[in-house]
């Protein structure tokens, strides 16, 4: 597998958590945006968005692990959250799932997902 490189960009503010800009070279990858369900479509963590964010990131492990990486080849993330405030419960989970350098990332607030039960919903992007 190819190494990622994450450079520093001059006159750009450092990211908060993730990175601005990130490289490599390789086959890409591009994972669909995951939400709470668990194997069988059942939401779980209902209302909470740790829990969500818990279920969403082991989705997105299991979907990297079906073609043979893991999220250290992510260099991608975007994040659809209903409601801004939940951003500190998933970059905690994140952290969990991703303890080293950052991928680069988007964070958008929608007025609603697929279904009331969603809170949140995160795709993701990886270079093998």
């Amino acid at each position: 597998m190819g190494e990622l490189e994450y450079p520093q960009v001059a006159g750009v503010a450092p990211g908060n958590g993730y990175s601005h800009v990130v490289t490599g070279t390789g086959q890409w990858i591009a994972i669909s945006g995951q939400v709470a369900l668990d194997p069988d479509g059942t939401f779980v963590g209902v209302g909470d968005p740790a829990a969500q964010a818990e279920q969403v990131f082991a989705n997105l492990q299991r979907c990297l692990a079906t073609v043979g990486t893991t999220f250290g080849n992510v260099v991608k993330l975007t994040y659809f959250v209903t409601d801004i405030g939940f951003l500190p419960a998933v970059r905690t989970v994140r952290d969990k799932y991703i303890p080293g350098p950052k991928p680069a990332s988007t964070a958008v607030q929608v007025a609603a997902l697929f279904s009331p039960d969603a809170l949140l919903e995160i795709e993701a992007y990886a270079v093998v």
